[in-house]
């Protein structure tokens, strides 16, 4: 093969891989893009942003859920509460609001406050983890996972673990 020949092969052979790295890039950069547009769907908060929930109606009603407990008040909750809805705990599976208000509503007595920390809502579901503390200072976290129908919770999964000063926990 002449020189001539076996010049243009190597330049063929790099521009083919310049090419291929190119398209290669590019990929990564389209799903590095991809995924950032995906996550500007779920809404996030750190400390001190829980009033970015107002945003929707699904957010107003994990507001209100809070809020009821802190004020100690039931007719805050009741009304973004969803007919059939549920509750499940470490301690409970999917009992109705009636069992809930009966085993779950006193532990608000004990309540002073809550912190949203973090969220994320994606359509009619939403994840929350909070910081509480109880009436004599103890603090408890809690990550939650709501729910809804047209703006209402329809289940709520509340997960928390031994020892960890939760109202109820015994501890």
């Amino acid at each position: 093969m002449s020189g001539f020949w076996m010049g243009r092969c190597l330049v063929y052979t790099y521009k083919t891989k310049i090419m291929k790295l190119t398209n290669l890039f590019g990929k990564v950069l389209l799903v590095c893009v991809l995924l950032s547009c995906k996550t500007g769907f779920a809404q996030t908060a750190s400390s001190g942003q829980a009033t970015a929930l107002q945003n929707g109606p699904n957010g107003k009603a994990v507001m209100a859920y809070y809020t009821a407990f802190e004020k100690k008040d039931w007719n805050l909750i009741q009304p973004v509460l969803a007919d059939g809805f549920t509750f499940s705990s470490p301690l409970d599976d999917h009992i109705s609001v009636a069992a809930f208000k009966e085993r779950c509503w006193p532990n608000c007595y004990k309540m002073k406050k809550f912190e949203i920390t973090e969220y994320v809502i994606n359509g009619d579901n939403a994840f929350v983890i909070t910081n509480g503390w109880t009436t004599d200072g103890k603090l408890f976290r809690n990550s939650d996972y709501f729910k809804f129908k047209d703006g209402k919770i329809t289940s709520y999964e509340c997960f928390f673990g031994p020892g960890i000063n939760y109202p109820n926990s015994g501890k």
